[in-house]
């Protein structure tokens, strides 16, 4: 079934605000009477979010890097096959919170596998469903931590750092170089957006770059009194 909907890609080191911008997307659009779906990655879909907790809370770790990869190309493309897919071919914008790219840098960069794995492992997980549009989201590496360390959760208890976030300075400044990278690589699908300022101030600015993207019945707002 060919794709009718728009896949918009969010991408960037910890603490970039990445779900948060995506949540102010999406509610800007369901007020205009868009169907938009928000999902994440490692996770999105049952299986997905159950490898998920495998690698995050580290227990993959000590399998090395390239058995991560397989992890997360594993999850990516049931994500794929199951929940993006079918929403792209019923015409909705799916927002997703880190997608290739990440794998790209997490686990290609700064993993030090090599390209062709890694290109070869994201041919299979993908399967042809490539983002329209990636916002990467950049601010400096110790900001990010900083913000990413001061999370809190739904009972407002803070939340412990998951592997990644563990890392060290160096290694988060390095990914955060590979995503300016790729985006300079790839100009027509990756857009970089400051995220230092207020988070409605770098919704205007992701807004500005999605809006043009939209389908033509999606990118005008409803008429006063028609929901």
């Amino acid at each position: 079934m060919p794709k009718q909907g728009l896949f918009v890609t969010f991408e960037g080191g910890e603490g970039t605000g990445k779900s948060t911008q995506i949540r102010l997307l999406a509610d800007r659009l369901r007020r205009r009477g868009v169907d938009v779906l928000m999902t994440r990655e490692p996770g999105g879909s049952p299986g997905a979010e159950a490898v998920r907790h495998v690698i995050l809370s580290g227990a993959a770790e000590e399998y090395g890097t390239r058995m991560e990869a397989v992890l997360f190309a594993a999850a990516r493309n049931d994500h794929v096959e199951e929940i993006i897919r079918p929403a792209l071919a019923s015409g909705a914008v799916v927002l997703c919170d880190r997608f290739m790219d990440s794998s790209r840098v997490y686990q290609g960069i700064t993993g030090n596998l090599e390209p062709a794995f890694v290109q070869n492992l994201e041919r299979v997980a993908v399967n042809g469903v490539v983002p329209d549009c990636t916002i990467i989201l950049d601010v400096p590496a110790a900001e990010g931590l900083r913000r990413a360390r001061l999370r809190t959760g739904d009972s407002g208890e803070k939340v412990e750092p998951d592997r990644f976030e563990k890392e060290e300075l160096d290694t988060h400044e390095k990914r955060r170089e590979a995503f300016l990278d790729i985006a300079e690589a790839d100009p027509l699908r990756c857009r970089v957006v400051d995220a230092g300022g207020m988070p409605e101030a770098i919704a205007e600015k992701v807004f500005a770059i999605i809006e043009p993207l939209l389908p033509i019945q999606a990118s005008r707002p409803k008429e006063a009194g028609k929901g």
